[in-house]
């Protein structure tokens, strides 16, 4: 084939720009987040190694944090990129988040909202969407499962009380604990989300599940609508 355009695959590079090679020999914890990065995507473009590749993704969206909260068809859309490489680069990052997860003590307890950002705080950290979660714990606080029950635009998530306690009856927790995601990094309560938080508190009385808390998580940071007196209103 003459005059296409040529993907530059790892194997023609020198032998000391190779990051497979270089994994090989000095373990993947010595590489850098555009070496591996480049591994997923395997090949480049006309002009561009598959590690100048890794090297503008990263530049554009900040890090692999950043790249992590990439929607597909804004990724695939990349000059350079495409269906293959941009589904390689996300299973690739959602492989590292179940690792991650599944490094964590299986039931942990809840005892304060750090407990909670602890457990959700990287994943949540990438959304750019708003995500409201349910933590059903058992009788000691132990964490049973989380469950997404919803996910809304920028600014807001639209939550029903039947879909937030749906898990927890289905699952017969003792309690639970609801937790969302601010996409701006701030983590301060909106009036919906006192709103909100006194609506599910009614509810599970109601329903006889105990609603310990309501936490927002930010960037690095939480707020506790617990804490800050949402669940000290006087009963009717």
């Amino acid at each position: 084939m003459g005059g296409g355009e040529h993907h530059y695959r790892v194997s023609e590079w020198t032998e000391g720009d190779r990051p497979r090679e270089r994994l090989r020999d000095r373990g993947a914890g010595n590489l850098h987040d555009a070496e591996l990065l480049a591994i997923l995507l395997r090949v480049g473009n006309r002009g561009e190694s598959s590690v100048a590749l890794a090297q503008r993704l990263l530049a554009r969206y900040g890090g692999l944090e950043g790249l992590a909260g990439v929607p597909f068809s804004e990724l695939s859309a990349i000059t350079g990129m495409g269906l293959a490489k941009t589904a390689q680069i996300q299973a690739g990052l959602e492989l590292g988040r179940r690792v991650s997860g599944k490094m964590r003590p299986f039931r942990p307890e809840i005892r304060s909202a750090r407990d909670v950002y602890d457990i959700l705080g990287s994943r949540l950290r990438d959304e750019r969407r708003e995500s409201f979660w349910a933590l059903l714990l058992d009788q000691r606080h132990r964490l049973q499962n989380a469950v997404r029950i919803s996910e809304g635009s920028l600014s807001m998530t639209l939550v029903h009380p039947r879909e937030a306690f749906n898990p927890a009856i289905r699952d017969s927790a003792a309690a639970v604990l609801f937790v969302h995601n601010h996409p701006s990094g701030d983590p301060e309560p909106s009036s919906d989300d006192w709103a909100l938080t006194q609506r599910l508190r009614e509810c599970g009385e109601l329903l006889g599940i105990r609603v310990l808390d309501h936490v927002v998580l930010g960037d690095h940071a939480w707020v506790s609508l617990e804490e800050r007196g949402a669940f000290r209103a006087t009963k009717t």
